[in-house]
This record gives C-alpha cells, structure tokens and sequence, in this order.
C-alpha cells in the first residue's frame, strides 16, 4: 500500500508542474501539507496553532484557499511547537493558481491514510524523497545517498544503544534514519527504562544541514520515524558546526567540491584550512570523534591521492585513527555519473599517534557493470564485503582479527602503513585489471547521448514556454 500512496503523490506533481513548480519545490510544498494532513491523522495537532490545522485549510472555500494557505504559511514559521516553527522558518509556496492548492488539498485528503499508518508513515516520506532523488531535472540527487549502501555502511557498523550518532551533512537524513531502523530491529524498545527512551529521543541523533528546504525534508523524515528533531538548520565548515557534541558514531556523505567563492571555512579550530568542502568534513569527523569513536564516510577519489594540504590530511588521520578499511564504490552510482567514490572506515585512538598500521581495500569498482535505471544498485552487492568481517562491528578488534583470519581475497588486499608511506601517502589503491574501464561496449553510443540531451533540453524549453505563457496571462491580466 505505501509504494501505491507514494505513486499517487508524486502524480499530483504533474499538477504543481502545469502551475510552473518545479520537482524539488514541489516535495518541499507537498511536506508543508504533510504536515498538516500527518498532524491530523496522529492526533498531534496539538503542536499546530488553532486556525491553522489542516481542518481550516480544508474549510476554506476554493477561491480563498490559497490566500488563507500562504498567510497560515508564515504563521506557521513563528508560532506553534519548535518543530512547527522549524519546518515552517521562511516558508513560501510556489503554487499561483488557487485551483492548484485545492486539487493538492483534496487528492491528499483522499488516500488511504489508515493503511499508510499502519505500514508506517516515515516509510512513505522515505519514498518520496526518493522519487524526488531519482528525477534527474530535480537536482535532489545530490541529497540522498543510495539506500543499499547507507543500509550495507550502518549494517557493518552495528549502532549500539550507548552510541551518540552524528552526520555532520544531513541531507534528508538518511544516514541517521538508518540507524534509527537498525536500532529498533536488534532491541526491544519496550523494555527500555524511562531514561533510556529519553535518551534516545533527545541525545542520540544529531546532525547539521545547511540548505533549509532540504534540512525541512530532513526534520519531517526524522518526526515521521519517531525520532525528535535532531538535525540542526547552519553550516557543519562555521563555527555552528562546534556546537555538535563529540560522536562516537559518525556517518556520513559530505558534499562534494570546494566552499562557495573559493574562501576557507569560518572555522578556526582546523589544522589544515582549505576549501576543499570534502577536506574540511574530514577533519570535522576525525577531530570530533570521542576515543574509541568509529566513522565510515563517503569521499571522493581526489581525497585518496591529493597532494598538499591533502597529504597533511590525510596523514593526521592515519596518525590520529586507525584507517583500518577504504571499500572503492563502482561508478554511476550518485547523482553525477562519472564521480567515482569510496568509502573510509576508522577508529578514534585511545592517543594521537601511530594509530594506522595498516589498511585493507576491498575493490567494489573493478569490473563492476554501469549502475543506473537499467542496472540498479542493490544491497546484494555489498553482502561479500559485509560477510568478510562477521558479525562483529567494523573496525573492531574481532572483526579485524577475522579479516586477518580469513586472509587476502581477490577484491580484499591489506596495505601496511610503511608501503603507504612510500607511496607518497596516496590511498588510491588498485591493483585489478579493469576490464570495464577499456571498455565502452556498455556506455551509451555519442548519438544516444545527443538525443537524450536534445530531449531533455526540450522539455526544459517546454517548461519554459509555459511559465512565459502564464507570465503573459498575468501581465494582460493586470494591463486590463
């Protein structure tokens, strides 16, 4: 029933799209109606202000609707509970035809909300986003890290109870929801005490997410899971990002790219300053870790190899944590195809030096096939990766002992730190012949690329024409 409720939502973007709206502002619009609707639907329309809850919305004859919605919008943003005024801060619509609203209005009121509670309404936000992040003209993407590998990254990790679980780059949450879920399957939350439950609403999950609209989604994903706030609006690389208490579980994909305008992070309290956004995560993650505190952190390529303040970094790493595994990610697997990634895995020392003695590297990127709609990304293709360190977590003593055990494999290789030393400190480790890399029987032929590109460029211009017509309609509309 949820998968049939999220199909049902994303067709009314179709109605926000003929009204000028685009992909990412038309989730954004939909979660303040969510809201709303999810408020009623939970008895918790407590934290919404009299007048504003969706009932008046839904009182309001047509014509009036949208006025009435726009001006409860700003409301909202200043009056209510915290998490109200939260998701509200700076709220607008992008919705200029009152029918619009009310189409919205009614067809959300129509679905099955019984069932979509029953089958847990964080499941079907969850799927939303994820609609929202596989629309290429969204631009979303870059927000949502693929499910199989946030779920294969928590399942090797094995939160505990006691952890304090950070992602310093929300996104929408993913990372932490993960968590959440793997949490409550491995523990009876019913037997928790009272300070227990507590804890792990108020003092678990903590994150940063510096985009509003999407740190809105991020707070609404969180609520519908059942977990209280959690994910601060401000920038991880200024001095909020001090703030965020010390970690003894970091997961996270931090963006990609250098500080916008080329200028370094407001923060003072990093060794290494650069712009280089990816570099600035990494020491906020290492340094924040509490002794004995684990990560594993999505990163680019240029993070391996990069020489300068790159080397530095990655040098305080070594010396700082135990590097103990780096998983080379395939190719096509983020928003942007050609992006190839990896993820790092470490461990806070007990002290500052000589933590890394060395590092294994499971190679997930050679002769893989391309990933994408047609071949897409499942969470079987980590279960070998998964399966080389037992059940114990990641980085911990056993799970390396196993590793050690079981001994090099033809993905799997082990690196001593003196070799990596030797290698200029590079950790862009490859030693399989890629077969795929040579290649292009797979790729798409340059003509296909042209069409496509021809026809998306249509569509944008389709787009385009429309929210011209409109604006032509409106400025006769005000001349008359």
């Amino acid at each position: 029933m949820t998968p049939d409720i999220v199909s049902k939502l994303w067709i009314l973007c179709n109605v926000l799209k003929d009204d000028g709206v685009t992909y990412h502002q038309y989730v954004t619009e939909l979660t303040y109606l969510l809201f709303l609707k999810m408020a009623q639907e939970t008895d918790t329309e407590s934290q919404i202000p009299a007048g504003y809850r969706w009932e008046d919305l839904e009182a309001k004859a047509a014509p009036d609707r949208l006025q009435f919605y726009k001006l409860a919008l700003i409301h909202l943003g200043t009056n209510g509970s915290k998490l109200t005024k939260e998701i509200f801060a700076n709220a607008s619509s992008f919705i200029k035809k009152p029918t619009t609203l009310s189409t919205l209005v009614t067809e959300t009121d129509k679905l099955d909300w019984y069932s979509a509670k029953q089958e847990g309404l964080g499941d079907m936000y969850e799927g939303l986003l994820e609609k929202n992040a596989n629309e290429k003209k969204s631009g979303a993407g870059q927000y949502f890290t693929p499910r199989p590998l946030i779920d294969s990254m928590v399942a090797v990790m094995k939160p505990t109870l006691e952890d304090v679980i950070q992602d310093p780059a929300a996104g929408t949450g993913g990372f932490l929801i993960a968590a959440n879920h793997y949490l409550r399957q491995h523990h009876d939350f019913d037997s928790l005490t009272e300070a227990q439950q507590r804890k792990y609403q108020k003092n678990t999950f903590h994150g940063m997410e510096h985009v509003q609209d999407t740190h809105r989604l991020a707070l609404m994903n969180l609520m519908l899971h059942g977990i209280d706030g959690g994910i601060r609006y401000g920038d991880t690389l200024s001095p909020e990002g001090q703030a965020l208490p010390k970690a003894t579980l970091n997961l996270s994909n931090p963006p990609f790219g250098t500080k916008k305008g080329g200028g370094l992070p407001t923060r003072d309290d990093f060794t290494f300053p650069t712009s280089n956004k990816q570099f600035c995560f990494v020491q906020h993650i290492y340094r924040g870790l509490a002794p004995g505190g684990r990560a594993a952190v999505v990163l680019p390529d240029n993070v391996l190899f990069e020489s300068g303040v790159g080397k530095d970094i990655r040098r305080d790493l070594m010396e700082k944590c135990n590097l103990h595994t780096i998983l080379r990610l395939p190719t096509g697997i983020f928003y942007a195809q050609g992006v190839k990634t990896n993820v790092l895995f470490f461990t806070r020392g007990e002290t500052d030096k000589g933590n890394t003695k060395e590092v294994w590297v499971y190679d997930l990127r050679a002769n893989m096939p391309q990933y994408g709609k047609r071949t897409p990304l499942t969470r079987d293709h980590f279960a070998e990766f998964e399966k080389a360190f037992g059940k114990d977590p990641l980085g911990s003593p056993a799970a390396l002992k196993k590793r050690q055990d079981t001994g090099e494999t033809g993905r799997f290789r082990k690196f001593t730190r003196d070799w990596i030393a030797q290698r200029d400190d590079s950790l862009d480790i490859a030693w399989l012949k890629d077969d795929s890399a040579e290649s292009s029987a797979d790729l798409p032929e340059p003509t296909v690329l042209a069409t496509e590109a021809l026809s998306e460029m249509e569509a944008i211009m389709n787009d385009l024409r429309g929210i011209l017509a409109e604006l032509g309609e409106d400025i006769e509309e005000v001349a008359a």
